[in-house]
């Protein structure tokens, strides 16, 4: 049987007592079952878990002993930015839960003009912690110990604007430039990924204008969802750390 994972927020300290609650408590309580004595790991973000031994299971709450800190390096070497042009419902967040689980350092949501998802501020809030419980998830299935950080969302503008030392993709099925020929550097790589139905002309002209490179991985169109999955997937089996 696995041994559960599950994320905490704040300091972990060995030979310390924690209580779980809400979401994490009632997964461990009513999904997985957790009995009195079991082991669990518990991690925070900070690069390493933490064994832990459940010492009383109540109602709503987990109440549980950690007694050992492990460093373990699941992280990829090859930093990877992705900007994900919001998509709708499920496909937003398979791209979250997939993309966590290859590896990515940082995600920013990007509202392009064919973005479907129209929010108030505080709507976006709530949509980012959403979002968030997905990454969390992702690292828990995943073994990830770090969480990759989850930017507000933005509009294509203000992201093509930023300053940066990552080399800057984006994919086209028609373009001239193949993505393993690329003069990649350690600084890692920005990709660019639309929306439901891509960028627009207009969208793609002014990432070109601001430093992003146009390639293409394959012949065929693919969805958003798919398009953000393969490219990372290649660009860590080229510069990171999966292996074929």
């Amino acid at each position: 049987m696995r041994i559960p994972r599950v994320f905490v927020s704040g300091d972990i300290c060995v030979d310390n007592i924690y209580t779980l609650e809400n979401d994490a408590a009632h997964h461990l309580i009513n999904v997985l079952r957790i009995k009195q004595d079991q082991p669990i790991v518990l991690f925070n973000g900070d690069g390493n878990e933490y064994s832990a031994i459940v010492n009383e299971v109540q109602k709503r709450k987990l109440i549980v002993n950690v007694d050992a800190k492990l460093a373990l390096a699941v992280e990829s070497r090859f930093p990877i930015h992705l900007g994900q042009g919001i998509a709708k419902g499920d496909r937003m967040e398979t791209v979250l839960q997939k993309a966590t689980e290859l590896g990515v350092t940082e995600i920013t949501p990007i509202i392009t003009e064919r973005c479907n998802v129209k929010l108030s501020a505080e709507r976006w809030e709530k949509k980012s912690a959403q979002w968030e419980k997905i990454i969390i998830g992702a690292c828990e299935q995943s073994g990830r110990n770090v969480l990759p950080i989850l930017h507000p969302p933005i509009t294509l503008t203000q992201w093509c604007k930023q300053s940066t030392e990552q080399y800057r993709i984006t994919f086209d099925p028609h373009a001239q430039q193949h993505l393993q020929a690329l003069p990649v550097n350690q600084h890692g790589v920005r990709i660019l990924i639309g929306p439901e139905g891509g960028l627009s002309e207009a969208e793609t002209y002014a990432a070109e204008q601001t430093g992003f490179n146009t390639v293409k991985i394959g012949p065929r169109v693919l969805r958003t969802e798919t398009a953000a999955i393969a490219s990372i997937a290649i660009i860590q089996a080229q510069y990171g750390d999966l292996t074929l």
